[in-house]
């Protein structure tokens, strides 16, 4: 059987059931890309149906670059090919294999499968950070990957060099009322008492979509939140557009948000369609760049607008509505933010590229719970584009570990720090053990807010990574997936220095290109990229018991354990308690996070208690001058933590006249305005060490927003709650008594003594 003749009846088949099916063509590379040929022509696709995503140049069909296979992402396509040759990365395949339409064919060009999983390309060369080499990498994602193919239904493997056909991936399978093509269904028809315009349930293409549609028009009264969950491919985002249109129509102000403008994109081009067929008015507005702004506006006064995460989270010109797509792929600080919105619907994928959803599922759910809102859940499970058990779909599922989870919580709530055994997992028991696999993957995934199948071939092939784990009874009940760092040579560090970015040494980098320490990336650390613990045993000390365990294992091997993660006030004091030390505190906001990051060192040597030291002293030195300019936004309580957490020893620089001016207004009639850099320098002094005299939540708040970030009087005294601004000021003299008492010398004291004896 040639490859056009095998691709046919492939085609035949996936028609017959409204499924997809996987060709792959392995061998060298012109030979796959001359077959890739015949299997579309042969086949019959008509070329605006077809998209290679390859390097290479010079097709008549739609070619994009492997980089920017993102571009398929909601959009559909009766043939992807994919070139693995040289510029494969997992992530292309998590971005393409949903752009294929039922009845099409996804065809993957590979080197011979046996050699694969050590043939070297682009991959390899971006998993080998420095000051590791491409030697070094392994292949056991691929070698895992080839094994999913020649075991799954659905999937054939052809032998291009030979024309020899290893698996036909014809499955026996015939159209049946089961595999009914979703798509040729009956129009939706509106409930007799719904509230959204015809059009819009006219609109869906399945049943649960419209039901979808039909529990958000709850979203048109204040107080109410809506949670769509699904897999790729339910439609879910077609869904928010309808609302998002139908919301607008009625002249409500809806503000949409995604990690990035082009996942929203769906719900904008569903918005506008029906806005159209409702004969509103849609424009295009232009934005200060002159590129095309998402915002659509209606005759009835109601908009549909755009903005990114961190500015949709502030609630701009107080939106009726908030719609939030892709939400598992926020962390949960930003999204519980929305909840302030009047009314709120959370879109979000359960498994797939574009987030993790059961980290969703776990940790926001329980802050909506506690809200005032009144929640809906939706579930869509009905494929809008194939048959539901695709094949293709199901082997993505198992290649990529998209449906990775952690143990089920009856396995592991009995857990207690006493109980369980500290385990490093090597990537050939990972591979070996595809239960250790899911649970320890599907752990990591809820340690963060974005995970991607790339995510997956590092675990289990870079060489700067390791994983560290807490088992019982062999299930994972705690993960720290570990990144190798610094003992870079002069070279790097100089080119590191100088301005260019090092991959894979995160902290080394930092300190290096921006704090200007060149010799920072001689000492070699371990960063925590990801510490998670299962939800059903959390704040039982497990995380701790974690970390204590890596340092006796590790502490003898490096300088320096490190950490990086967008801070809040619960995870300063988390890493605080765990022996962690600030050593910086990023002057911009992560573009997805909205978040400050801080950086943290616990030293293990003498080298690294010396770059410890030096920038936990520098930063100390330099964050009341960061915080009274990048950093005057920052949340009080991130400040106070993240200084606390330095432990450090400030000396501050208080002439004689100084401590009279701070005792004074301490104390008499003195003013702050009189030498505001006396009040910083012993404002950072006392929150560096908090335990030496005792001041309030409130008053340590207080020193953060008006003497650090110089934040107007009136301002501070409406956000921390005092009668009056008057009030505010004699309070920020009560709170400096106790620094006179504690910190001040014999001339402070003095002046103190002038107007208490």
């Amino acid at each position: 059987m040639n490859v056009s003749a095998l691709a046919g009846r492939l085609r035949a088949e996936a028609e017959q059931t409204d499924e997809r099916r996987l060709l792959v063509l392995a061998g060298d590379r012109d030979a796959g890309i001359d077959a890739a040929y015949d299997v579309v022509e042969g086949v019959g696709f008509s070329d605006d149906g077809v998209t290679f995503v390859t390097t290479r140049d010079g097709f008549r069909f739609e070619r994009l670059h492997p980089k920017h296979a993102d571009r398929l992402l909601g959009t559909t396509r009766d043939c992807v090919v994919l070139d693995a040759h040289g510029e494969f990365s997992p992530n292309a395949i998590g971005r393409l294999v949903g752009a294929v339409d039922g009845g099409g064919l996804l065809v993957l060009l590979t080197p011979p499968l046996d050699e694969w999983p050590t043939t070297r390309g682009g991959f390899d060369d971006y998993l080998a950070v420095p000051p590791f080499t491409v030697d070094d990498v392994t292949g056991r994602f691929r070698e895992r990957l080839v094994r999913t193919l020649r075991e799954h239904p659905g999937v054939a493997i052809v032998d291009v060099e030979t024309n020899t056909v290893e698996r036909d991936g014809l499955t026996g399978e015939s159209f049946t009322e089961s595999t009914e093509s979703l798509r040729s269904q009956s129009t939706q028809v509106a409930p007799d008492t719904a509230l959204f315009p015809a059009l819009a349930y006219e609109s869906c293409l399945t049943d649960d979509q419209a039901r979808a549609v039909r529990s958000l028009e709850l979203l048109r009264q204040p107080g109410h939140a809506v949670v769509v969950e699904a897999d790729r491919g339910r439609g879910k985002s077609s869904a928010a557009g309808l609302a998002a249109g139908s919301l607008a129509a009625e002249g409500r102000d809806v503000l949409v948000t995604a990690p990035g403008s082009r996942n929203a994109e769906e719900v904008f081009v569903r918005a506008r369609v029906l806005l159209d067929g409702l004969d509103a008015l849609a424009g295009e507005n232009e934005n200060e760049n002159g590129e095309e702004e998402q915002h659509l506006r209606t005759v009835e006064g109601g908009h549909v607008r755009f903005a990114d995460p961190p500015t949709a989270a502030t609630l701009p010109d107080d939106p009726d509505v908030v719609v939030v797509d892709e939400a598992a792929a926020l962390p949960v600080r930003l999204l519980s933010q929305f909840v302030a919105a009047p009314s709120a619907g959370f879109f979000t994928t359960i498994h797939g590229y574009e987030g993790a959803g059961r980290g969703f599922s776990v940790r926001f759910r329980d802050h909506l719970a506690e809200s005032d809102k009144v929640v809906r859940d939706v579930h869509l499970d009905d494929p809008i584009r194939y048959a539901r058990n695709d094949p293709v779909e199901t082997w993505a599922f198992r290649a990529l570990l998209l449906d990775a989870r952690p143990a089920v919580d009856p396995l592991v709530e009995d857990v207690t720090v006493d109980s369980v055994e500290y385990r490093a997992i090597s990537p050939d028991e990972l591979v070996a053990d595809e239960h250790l696999l899911h649970e320890a993957f599907g752990l990591l995934v809820l340690a963060h807010y974005r995970t991607e199948p790339t995510d997956l071939a590092r675990l289990l092939d870079a060489p700067n990574l390791s994983l560290r784990a807490l088992v019982a009874d062999g299930h994972v009940v705690s993960v720290a997936l570990l990144a190798r760092e610094g003992n870079l040579d002069a070279e790097t560090r100089r080119q590191m220095y100088d301005g260019g970015r090092v991959r894979g040494n995160m902290l080394p980098d930092v300190l290096t290109s921006q704090l200007r320490d060149e010799d920072a990336a001689v000492p070699v650390g371990y960063r925590v990229m990801r510490i998670a613990t299962h939800h059903a045993v959390r704040s039982r000390g497990l995380g701790s018991r974690l970390l204590s365990e890596i340092r006796d294992e590790l502490a003898d091997d490096v300088d320096w354990l490190g950490v990086g993660y967008g801070a809040t006030p619960e995870l300063l004091d988390f890493w605080d308690r765990n022996g962690y030390r600030t050593v910086h505190l990023s002057t911009t906001r992560n573009a997805t996070s909205g978040e400050y990051s801080a950086l943290m060192l616990d030293p293990t040597s003498e080298a690294g208690e010396a770059v410890q030291s030096r920038h936990t002293d520098w930063f100390l030195r330099r964050v009341e001058g960061v915080l009274a300019d990048l950093l005057d936004d920052v949340d009080p309580d991130v400040a106070r933590a993240a200084i606390r957490a330095t432990h450090g020893e400030y000396a501050e620089r208080l002439s004689d006249r100084d401590w009279r001016v701070v005792a004074g207004a301490s104390y008499g009639p003195g003013l702050y305005g009189t030498a505001p850099r006396a009040f910083r320098d012993l404002a950072v002094r006392h929150l560096s060490n908090p335990d030496a005299a005792d001041l309030t939540d409130r008053e340590e708040r207080l020193l953060v927003r008006k003497v650090l970030q110089c934040r107007p009087w009136d301002d501070v005294a409406d956000e921390l709650d005092y009668l009056s601004t008057s009030q505010c000021m004699r309070s920020l003299g009560d709170a400096y008594k106790p620094l006179v008492d504690v910190y001040g010398d014999e001339v402070a004291h003095a002046e103190r003594e002038r107007y208490t004896e």
